[in-house]
């Protein structure tokens, strides 16, 4: 990258950084931040900073917000007798997309995985056994990925919940073994969460 200046050269390298950004398309993000208008960039550099100087996770479910409890948890038209537990914040996002879940979230933030050392204790696990006991939660959605990681995570919470008693649903097989949430279609997530068979 000897013809790029030391500064487009370290653009280019922070957005290769990117999932799925590759050299050739970091050049042209590189390229078209230097195209636009200064106030343009400034305004994506601004963007990117208030999300890293606001966003938290919710005390209540661990979703990411700007104010807690988040929006979902906030809202009085939601079921709070259903929770659905998903991997990762961008789960909540793909659920909410289907418009068909009107019930509140608990995010674990990760699956189980012992090969990369991530146990229950690395995960919101105790705070949704706590959200359980203490309230009028009726059903637990599992909606983990349907990988190998988030079926040993789904295992693990079904027998954490079974002993209190409440319903214990898994979202239907709607969505491809190997897949995640994040990338299946708004239409296949509906017909999972519309399916979803008890535990």
């Amino acid at each position: 990258m000897y013809y790029f200046s030391n500064s487009v050269k370290k653009l280019v390298e922070e957005f290769a950084k990117l999932p799925g950004v590759g050299p050739r398309t970091a050049e042209r993000f590189a390229f078209h931040i230097l195209n636009v208008s200064k106030e343009e960039a400034v305004k994506l550099a601004e963007a990117i900073s208030e999300v890293k100087e606001k966003i938290r996770n919710c005390s209540v479910c661990h979703n990411l917000t700007d104010t807690d409890p988040c929006k979902i948890c906030s809202d009085p038209g939601r079921d709070r007798a259903t929770v659905c537990v998903v991997e990762q914040p961008q789960d909540v996002a793909a659920l909410e997309k289907t418009r068909r879940f009107r019930g509140v979230y608990h995010v674990l933030l990760g699956a189980l995985s012992p090969l990369r050392g991530i146990g229950p204790d690395e995960l919101k696990m105790s705070g949704l056994v706590d959200r359980v006991k203490k309230g009028k939660i009726t059903e637990v959605v599992i909606a983990t990925d349907s990988d190998a990681e988030g079926e040993t995570t789904a295992l693990y919470i079904t027998k954490l919940l079974k002993p209190l008693g409440i319903k214990i649903t898994r979202l239907a097989r709607g969505i491809p073994v190997g897949g995640t949430l994040e990338l299946a279609g708004s239409e296949t997530l509906a017909k999972a969460v519309e399916a979803r068979i008890e535990v």
